[in-house]
């Protein structure tokens, strides 16, 4: 399984990408704002000189031109932008002709098993459930990952699945077992990943016994 990273901070995407794990990195209009950048594209630069893999660079438009003029933009920044589209009509219709130019797209708020037929069916490259928000309504999201698995393994479509709005290592793992290609979560939730507390408890134990020998 891929692990992505889904921040617009600079200072995380770095700590994340030298651990070594890091596969790629998700952005949204919201995740930008809150960091408060001013130049979307500089930011974007910045990024894929971080990380060597696939950046998801969302549109904010909603007409089908009106995003493929944004994304073609976006796509030109460098060959590892993935442009982002909305799964709505238009956003489908864009995806077909990204898909057509050779533009790989992100189709992202996803919360059907329909939906992510209809992406794959247009030429979306990575389709983004968002997990999360289902539990949010009392709704399980990994049965929808569960779904889109054994649909696109039904009829070999070639989406990659991306599990979204991860929020605990539940998520992942769950995410990983059932097959899922990529998971993209929030910093705090790969540091998770990482910690365990008999981890911590047996390196102690060494530390102090090492210290014990040694004087």
């Amino acid at each position: 399984m891929k692990i992505f990273i889904d921040t617009a901070n600079l200072d995380e995407i770095k700590q994340a990408a030298e651990m070594g794990i890091l596969d790629g990195v998700t952005t949204n209009p919201s995740l930008v704002s809150k960091e408060g950048h001013k130049d979307f594209r500089s930011m974007l630069e910045k990024i894929v000189a971080i990380v060597d893999g696939d950046i998801s660079a969302e549109v904010v438009s909603t007409t089908c031109n009106e995003m493929v003029n944004e994304g073609r933009e976006l796509a030109k920044i460098h060959e590892n932008i993935v442009v982002k589209v909305p799964l709505i009509a238009e956003g489908l219709k864009a995806v077909k002709i990204f898909s057509a130019e050779g533009i790989r797209t992100n189709v992202t708020l996803c919360f059907s098993a329909s939906q992510a037929i209809l992406a794959a069916k247009a030429g979306a490259y990575i389709i983004s459930p968002f997990v999360g928000r289902l539990d949010d309504i009392s709704q399980n999201g990994m049965e929808l990952i569960s779904q889109i698995v054994q649909i696109y393994d039904n009829y070999d479509y070639q989406t990659q699945i991306l599990v979204a709005s991860v929020r605990h290592p539940i998520h992942f793992v769950e995410g990983a077992m059932m097959g899922a290609d990529i998971s993209t979560m929030p910093f705090k939730v790969i540091e998770q990943l990482v910690k365990h507390p008999l981890t911590d408890i047996g390196l102690n134990k060494f530390l102090d016994d090492w210290k014990k020998l040694n004087g």
